[in-house]
């Protein structure tokens, strides 16, 4: 009966809330990440960003007023990444607040002598465990019109969203019956380490804030999943292969060599 009743109200969803057929084409030729994509894939993200839009609360603040069209742009890139999931890994949270541009958060750090200090940064994008997600505008925009390999700040706070649906955010969503844990733990373990270590060195592979916790690990990962997934191939193929294991995707095979 619940199934039904969930159908039921997809269907009506689609039905009255349908992105409007000249925007959705926009998109797809805007958006670098669209454009490769196959018929049916297409379809099916059009129905996933309209369900997204209808279900989110997405609103800027300090201002900026967001469109239909900006809103659409954020949806859109975010449902890339649940393509071959349920919708339902988009759970747990309503809102979406977009900034102008980088924004400023103030937070208490303990240093090595235990004294605490308040830091301010200028974040680009935030992801609360069970709260908003939080994005730049300026950022939204740089990282969807051109491709900036490795650097999607979308993805970016997406995939910690994803991440929390275990409970924590510790890099290990939930994952596929198919996927053992022991081989995600110990392929995206190693990577990590050896990441640490190469820096260590002086050496760089990929973004460096991804050597900073599992969390960013996996949401920095991700960016180069869709982004740059020649480079995350390079960099190392079996994290490629559990990436593309989890996501149930092949972004290789949509882009050019």
């Amino acid at each position: 009966m619940l199934s039904r009743l969930r159908r039921y109200r997809t269907l009506q969803t689609l039905r009255h809330h349908g992105l409007p057929d000249h925007l959705w084409r926009k998109l797809r030729k805007n958006l670098y990440l669209l454009r490769t994509l196959g018929n049916r894939e297409a379809v099916e993200l059009r129905k996933l960003t309209t369900l997204l839009l209808h279900e989110k609360a997405i609103h800027g603040v300090r201002g900026l007023e967001m469109t239909l069209e900006m809103r659409a742009v954020i949806a859109s890139q975010a449902c890339l990444m649940i393509l071959e999931l349920d919708f339902g890994s988009f759970k747990g949270w309503k809102e979406l607040i977009v900034y102008p541009g980088a924004f400023k958060v103030k937070r208490t750090v303990t240093d090595e002598y235990g004294i605490a200090h308040e830091q301010a940064s200028a974040l680009s994008g935030e992801s609360w465990q069970d709260g908003p997600l939080i994005l730049s505008w300026d950022d939204v925009e740089r990282d969807s019109y051109k491709r900036h390999p490795g650097s999607h700040v979308i993805i970016h706070e997406f995939a910690h969203k994803l991440d929390a649906l275990n409970g924590r955010v510790n890099g290990m969503p939930p994952l596929h019956p198919a996927m053992p844990i022991e081989k995600w733990s110990e392929t995206l373990g190693a990577a990590y380490e050896h990441l640490q270590q190469q820096l260590l060195r002086g050496g760089q592979s990929i973004n460096p804030y991804a050597a900073t916790s599992p969390a960013e690990f996996f949401a920095v990962l991700s960016e180069y999943f869709f982004t740059a997934p020649a480079i995350l191939k390079r960099y190392c193929d079996e994290v490629y292969k559990q990436l593309a294991a989890y996501y149930r995707q092949d972004p290789l095979s949509r882009t050019a060599p």
